[in-house]
C-alpha cells in the first residue's frame, strides 16, 4: 500500500519537472536573442556583406550565445517528454497520438536548430581568420532557420490540440498554440521568399516565435500546478495512471 501511494507523487514529480524545463527553455531562448539581436545579428535576407561585418567583429558574441543551445536543447526535450506522459493515457483511450506529434516537432526543431547554430559558429570561425563568409553558407542558415518554423508547427498544433482534448490547456492557450503554429507554417511554406530579401513577410515567422514562447511559459505553468489546480484533476489522475 505504501509503495502505492507513493508512486503517484514521484510520476506528478516529473511533470512538475518538465514545466520547470519549458520555463529554462523558454529563458534560454529569448536569452539567446538578448545576446545576439542588439549586437546586430544579421536579419533572414541579410546582404552578404553584413554578415560578414557582424560574424567578423561579434565572432566571441556568437559563442557566448552557442553555450545556452545545449541546455535549452536538453530542456525543450525534457518538457516534450513530461507533457507526454500527462497526455498520453488519455490520449491512448481516445485512440489519439497528438502528444507524440508534438514531442517529433520538438525534436525535429532541436535538431534543425543544432544545425543553424554549428553554421553561425562556423561562419564566425572563418570571418575570425580572415576569410569571408561565405554567402552560400548564409543562405543555408536562413534556409534552415526559417523551415524551421515547420518543426515548431508541430510542437504547437500537437500538444495544443492534445492538451485541449484532456482538458489540461485552456481555451486561450489553445488558440494562441495555433495561431503560432499557422504563422510558423506560413513563414516556413514562404522559405524562397523569406530568404531571397529582407521584407514584411520575415515579420510571420517573429510574430509566431514570440507567440511560440508565450505558449511554452504558459504550458510550462500548467504542468507545474497539475496535480494542484482543480480545473485539471482529471488530467492529474491520468497523469498518475499506468507507466508509459
Amino acid at each position: 500500500m505504501l509503495r502505492q501511494s507513493t508512486l503517484p507523487v514521484i510520476r506528478l514529480g516529473f511533470v512538475r519537472l518538465s514545466g520547470i524545463a519549458a520555463l529554462g527553455f523558454a529563458f534560454l531562448i529569448v536569452m539567446g536573442n538578448v545576446i545576439l539581436v542588439p549586437a546586430g545579428l544579421p536579419r533572414t535576407g541579410a546582404d552578404p556583406d553584413a554578415v560578414d561585418a557582424f560574424f567578423s567583429t561579434q565572432g566571441d558574441l556568437v559563442g557566448i550565445g552557442s553555450v545556452l543551445t545545449p541546455a535549452a536543447w536538453a530542456l525543450a526535450t525534457l518538457f516534450g517528454a513530461g507533457a507526454v506522459r500527462a497526455l498520453w493515457r488519455s490520449e491512448r483511450a481516445r485512440n489519439e497520438a497528438w502528444s507524440l506529434l508534438g514531442f517529433a516537432g520538438l525534436l525535429l526543431q532541436n535538431a534543425a536548430f543544432a544545425a543553424v547554430v554549428a553554421i553561425r559558429l562556423a561562419l564566425a570561425s572563418t570571418a575570425a581568420g580572415g576569410r569571408d563568409a561565405s554567402a552560400q553558407l548564409w543562405a543555408l542558415h536562413d534556409a534552415l532557420f526559417t523551415l524551421n518554423g515547420t518543426f515548431l508547427a508541430l510542437a504547437l498544433v500537437g500538444l495544443s490540440v492534445g492538451g485541449r482534448h484532456a482538458g489540461l490547456v485552456r481555451p486561450w492557450h489553445h488558440a494562441v498554440g495555433l495561431v503560432s503554429a499557422a504563422l510558423l507554417f506560413s513563414s516556413a511554406t514562404l522559405t524562397p521568399v523569406v530568404v531571397d530579401r529582407t521584407g514584411p513577410l520575415g515579420l510571420l515567422g517573429l510574430a509566431g516565435w514570440l507567440l511560440w514562447v508565450a505558449w511554452v511559459v504558459a504550458y510550462g505553468i500548467v504542468l507545474i500546478r497539475l496535480d494542484r489546480n482543480p480545473r485539471h484533476h482529471e488530467a492529474a489522475r491520468q497523469a498518475q495512471g499506468n507507466p508509459l
